[in-house]
């Protein structure tokens, strides 16, 4: 039996025992599970950069709870989904389990250190150093949960199912259950298997008799027959769950439920990845662990509600970067028909922060292959394992052997899913240097690349990836066209099924022709490249999808993606501009903001990908139309917003982009035609004076209008507004209502900027989980109850803590407030 171990927890910063002689040096603060110590916590502006000016820290989790005398003859664990990260586990005050990777699951046996009928007490230390390239949070920040089974049991996470045979009439279902005898006799019992399809309805079950000998543990099988089975897809998601029950002389020792999904994968250079027969590309969008407002918490809604925006904004991929996904998003992608490429690490024996997880890699990778290949090979959205991510050394060969390993490794334990790496040549060259000297005579001397914007080689190694990568920029093609790109890459690329590209899609025609067998995935991209890239994805079929960097705004590796004025503080030099000062907050590469609004770049996306017919409009912001831009980088977007509201700027000549897949577009202001441009790349752009009333672009083909879309200008009154995702909740620790708060005209027309601050009273079973806006620069606590908007908008977090009704009000100087009931059902 499992149930959720996540409530009544306490949590502080930890102190030693030395210092705690004189008493507790902090209270706990009650905490309900999954929590992140460090979200709540104050940022430092002469903190890390990388994890947006948070301070690490270590920090205390602690629950008492009863051990009924009955478990006495139980086995009784605890399953931590995750915690960031060397977590220390004590069981009254004994150490019982250790694990260092933040992003790995991990089990502790409980049975030798309970007290039975008695009070018992967990502790869980876990701490953040200087151990991540983006907000990684700390604490125990996925679920856990409390199993308590039988001495016959079935092993935790220890149901298989493959469908090895699949057909139009039918589809083989292979169970492959791993069973635990704890007793000191052998046993016999039964292992019975129901699989019903999403109705409920029963459509295959069987038993088999399996004997176990004292202290071991067997897999056992069965093969059931499906007839007419509804395949999974991303365009139709059908999922089927396994009942799996342990039954000794009609007594049912243990049960697990399983959910999975029957299809079939298919993989070559000349169809390219094809799912249930039919060939696929992949567009996708690379995403890290937070959530934004919430932090690293990995509750459940968050999860599912992040996949449902991406899905509809024209995603049909996920890339997590760069670790493994949580159960919770890898659930949401098998329920929205999401494909995951599920990433293991960011780094192997080479760090890229002094205390990161190369430290640990050597002695643990067996361990995090296995544990994350158990945890996610049921979900049908998973199709790729991913094994690192810009690992420098594949580029050399023991590097190369090392990737073949790990390979090999996720093939024993997986064969049915394909295995990948996000594969930058710009790392494996630094090792290859030495052997190219002219070469960088060669560029430095090229009327087209300025030497002193290219670095050393003793500071392409001290600087960062990110901060190599702008550097090298404009030396970057012809970088990559030499042969020794391909010759020290070659060994690395031929251990993988299909060959993960960060940042080089310029060889993806180059490569084809050295190595015709080879599949290709753009595993990082950007999307400033992607009108260029995706036609020719589409045209050929050994490349097989993109993954932009990224699909959803993430805290940390702040301002990236930012373009910066003339008139802004800049960045400190010795970081060649890459690291924007505090109060910047996010890294400003998502197509979708924080909050969930989705930005220009995210509709200029769904164009490309054939799946918007409608132009979009996009104004650069007439506050800084006379500044001049100092900075931008590989993953920076225009500095755009879909607005034609800018009081104040009549007259300003705005910049106006509009993105469409036709042949060109008409932009019309208020009845006046400003022309006709030709679409390149899928954009163009105009220049007119502002004044306030409609904008409208009408595409055409052959001459002929094909679609139309509007920007109005607000007027009138400034209304309040507040509109929850769903009106009706669960009273459960991975429920959230998301409350989108809006500053708008009569009409719903968003007014960017009225921005004031906007307060939230409750009232009722919740609380404020988190209350933010997309203002990459914001200072305000997201735990705090005033949120100042940004482009108008804000959005708020509430999390339930029981049952009943909630009354939310939002309040503004000078506005009417904005009322939103939400009802929470019995979990």
């Amino acid at each position: 039996m499992r149930s959720s171990f996540n409530a009544d927890w306490g949590v502080r910063p930890k102190a030693s025992p030395f210092a705690e002689l004189r008493g507790p040096n902090n209270t706990l603060e009650p905490a309900t599970l999954p929590h992140d110590a460090v979200i709540s916590t104050p940022r430092d502006p002469s903190g890390p950069h990388s994890t947006g000016y948070f301070p690490g820290g270590v920090w205390e989790y602690s629950k008492s709870f009863d051990a009924p005398a009955e478990w006495r003859d139980k086995r009784v664990a605890l399953q931590f989904e995750g915690v960031y990260r060397d977590a220390m586990v004590y069981v009254n005050d004994d150490i019982a389990a250790s694990e260092p990777n933040g992003y790995m699951e991990f089990t502790v046996d409980l049975d030798p250190f309970l007290r039975y009928g008695e009070e018992n007490n967990i502790k869980v230390h876990c701490r953040a150093n200087d151990d991540s390239r983006w907000y990684s949070g700390a604490g125990i920040y996925r679920p856990v949960h409390l199993w308590v089974k039988n001495p016959v049991h079935l092993v935790i996470d220890g149901v298989w199912i493959t469908t090895p045979e699949i057909d139009d009439r039918g589809a083989v279902v292979e169970v492959a259950a791993e069973m635990h005898n704890d007793t000191a006799h052998t046993v016999t019992v039964r292992l019975a298997c129901d699989i019903h399809n999403s109705a409920g309805e029963t459509v295959a079950a069987g038993d088999i008799p399996v004997t176990l000998r004292p202290h071991t543990t067997v897999v056992a099988r069965q093969k059931l027959a499906v007839s007419n089975p509804d395949r999974w897809s991303p365009d139709q998601p059908h999922l089927y769950s396994c009942t799996t029950s342990v039954v000794e002389d009609g007594v049912e020792l243990d049960q697990e439920i399983t959910v999975f999904g029957i299809r079939s994968l298919q993989l070559d250079p000349g169809h390219g990845l094809r799912i249930n027969g039919e060939t696929i590309k992949l567009r996708g969008a690379c995403v890290h662990h937070d959530n934004g407002p919430i932090g690293a918490a990995t509750i459940g809604r968050a999860e599912e509600r992040r996949v449902e925006i991406l899905k509809a904004a024209g995603f049909n991929a996920l890339r997590s970067a760069h670790n493994p996904m949580s159960r919770a998003m890898l659930d949401a992608c098998d329920r929205h028909g999401v494909i995951v490429m599920d990433e293991t690490w960011d780094m192997w024996t080479e760090n890229k922060k002094d205390l990161d997880y190369a430290l640990r890699f050597e002695d643990r990778w067996p361990t995090d292959v296995a544990t994350m290949v158990r945890k996610d090979r049921n979900h049908p959205s998973v199709v790729l394992y991913s094994t690192g991510n810009e690992i420098p050394e594949v580029g050399s060969p023991l590097g190369a052997a090392r990737a073949r390993e790990i390979a090999e490794l996720v093939r024993s334990l997986d064969p049915h899913r394909y295995v990948t790496t996000g594969v930058q040549p710009m790392l494996a060259i630094r090792r290859l240097i030495s052997q190219i000297p002219d070469l960088l005579g060669e560029l430095s001397s090229d009327e087209a690349t300025d030497a002193s914007t290219l670095p050393t080689v003793e500071e392409t190694d001290s600087q960062g990836v990110n901060t190599q990568m702008v550097a090298w920029a404009k030396a970057k093609d012809r970088l990559l066209s030499v042969p020794l790109i391909a010759e020290g890459t070659e060994e690395v690329c031929a251990s993988l099924d299909v060959v993960g590209y960060n940042y080089v899609s310029n060889r993806y025609l180059i490569d084809h022709e050295l190595f015709p067998n080879r599949v290709i995935v753009g595993s990082e991209t950007n999307v400033v490249d992607l009108g260029r890239d995706w036609p020719i994805i589409c045209a050929h079929p050994h490349l097989v999808g993109d993954f932009t960097w990224t699909g959803w705004e993430y805290l940390g590796e702040v301002g990236i993606g930012r373009v910066g004025y003339d008139d802004e503080d800049q960045v400190e030099p010795e970081y060649f501009g890459i690291v924007a000062p505090y109060p910047w907050l996010v890294s400003h590469t998502g197509d979708i903001h924080i909050t969930g609004v989705r930005r220009p770049a995210s509709y200029y996306r769904e164009i490309v990908f054939g799946l918007r017919q409608e132009p979009f409009i996009a104004v650069q912001r007439l506050e800084n139309a006379h500044k001049q831009v100092v900075y931008s980088s590989p993953w920076s977007w225009s500095d755009t917003v879909d607005s034609w509201t800018w009081d104040g700027y009549e007259g300003t000549a705005a910049d106006i982009e509009v993105y469409s897949g036709a042949e060109e577009v008409e932009l019309v202001l208020n009845g006046q035609s400003l022309g006709r441009q030709p679409i390149e790349e899928f954009r163009t752009k105009f220049t007119a004076p502002y004044e306030p009333g409609e904008l409208v672009a009408i595409a055409y083909a052959d001459g002929t209008e094909t679609a139309r879309s509007s920007l109005r200008t607000a007027s009138g009154p400034l209304r309040l507004v507040a509109e929850a995702d769903r009106a009706e909740i669960a009273a459960t620790d991975a429920d959230l209502a998301y409350v989108a708060v809006r500053l708008t005209d009569a009409d719903g027309v968003v007014h960017p900027g009225a921005n004031r601050p906007i307060e939230v009273s409750v009232q009722g079973p919740a609380v404020v989980q988190g209350f933010a806006s997309a203002d990459h620069r914001a200072t305000e606590p997201f735990g705090s109850s005033t949120c100042t908007t940004y482009d108008g908008q804000a959005l708020a977090v509430i999390r339930p803590t029981g049952p009943g009704v909630v009354d939310l009000t939002f309040t503004a100087d000078g506005l009417d407030p904005a009322a939103c009931r939400l009802t929470v059902s019995e979990g």
